[in-house]
C-alpha cells in the first residue's frame, strides 16, 4: 500500500510539469499523512486545475463520513467493480504528484524498515488516483482522494507486495485524466506496475512513522537500524527441598 509520502516540487516547476495555469500555495512535505490535505490534479471540461483534497476517499452516497472507514488506496485489480470507487473510475481520475513515497518492510523478527522510494533518474512521481465530492445536507463539502495500488515490481517485491499506480508518460497522464473521452476500462489498464529499473529505495529513519514528524531529514539514507538480541531465558529455579527438578 501506500500510506506516506513526500511532495517538495515548488509551485512553478508542479505548473510546468504537469501543465496548470496555477497551483495553490503548497509548501514541501516531507511526511504527508492520511486525512491531511494533499495536492491534487484533475481535469474538468478539458481544463486541467490543482486543488487541495482529504486523503482518504470519501464517495459521494455516504449518510455520514464520520462513520465510514478510511480508504486511502484503491486496488487497481477491484476499482471498477467495487460500488465505493466504479463511479470515481468512470468520472473522477486524478494525478496525486509526489517526489517519492515510504513503505515499510517487516523483517523476520516482526521489526518495521522504513524506504523512501523515487525515481531513479530523480524526476516526479505521478501516482494515479481517484477522487469524489460528497456533499452534506446542511450544504457542507467533502473534496477527498485515493491512490490506487498494484502488484509491485520485482525491484520492490523485496520490500512489500503492493506499490502505487504511477504513470510515466505525458500521453497516459493525458488518457487517465481525460474522463469526457476515455472510459473506464480503458483507463484502467494505465494502472499497471512499473518495469524493473525504474525505482530505486533507500533505507530512512524510523522517524518517518510519526506524522509529527515532517523535515528533510526523513528522506536522507540511513543504516537499517539491527534488531536487538532476545533476552536470556531465566534459569529454572531448584525444586522444594533443594532438589533439583528433572522434569
Amino acid at each position: 500500500m501506500c500510506g506516506r509520502y513526500a511532495i517538495t516540487l515548488p509551485p512553478e516547476m508542479m505548473a510546468q510539469l504537469f501543465r496548470l495555469a496555477s497551483v495553490p500555495p503548497y509548501p514541501p512535505r516531507y511526511n504527508v499523512a492520511p486525512t491531511q490535505p494533499v495536492l491534487v490534479v484533475a481535469e474538468q471540461h478539458g481544463r486541467r486545475s490543482a486543488q487541495l483534497m482529504r486523503w482518504g476517499f470519501v464517495p459521494g452516497w455516504v449518510k455520514d463520513p464520520r462513520e465510514f472507514p478510511l480508504l486511502v488506496n484503491a486496488r487497481a485489480e477491484t476499482m471498477a467493480e467495487k460500488p465505493t470507487f466504479r463511479d470515481a473510475l468512470a468520472h473522477g481520475r486524478c494525478i496525486i504528484p509526489a517526489s517519492g513515497y515510504y513503505e515499510w518492510h517487516t523483517g523476520p523478527d516482526k521489526t518495521k524498515q522504513p524506504y523512501y522510494i523515487t525515481r531513479a533518474d530523480g524526476q516526479p512521481l505521478a501516482l494515479a488516483g481517484l477522487y469524489a465530492t460528497w456533499s452534506g445536507p446542511n450544504g457542507e463539502e467533502i473534496d477527498s482522494c485515493a491512490t490506487i495500488t498494484v502488484a509491485a515490481n520485482a525491484d520492490l517485491s523485496v520490500i512489500h507486495d503492493r506499490m502505487p499506480a504511477i504513470l510515466m508518460d505525458d500521453s497516459d497522464i493525458a488518457a487517465w485524466l481525460d474522463v469526457r473521452t476515455v472510459r473506464a476500462a480503458e483507463a484502467a489498464q494505465l494502472a499497471l506496475p512499473l518495469g524493473q529499473g525504474i525505482l530505486r529505495a533507500i533505507p530512512v529513519s524510523r522517524r518517518v512513522n510519526s506524522a509529527r514528524d515532517d523535515d528533510p531529514g526523513l528522506i536522507a539514507e540511513v543504516t537499517p537500524e539491527k534488531p536487538e538480541a532476545p533476552a536470556p531465558k531465566p534459569r529454572k529455579k531448584a525444586a522444594s527441598g533443594g532438589q533439583m527438578d528433572l522434569f
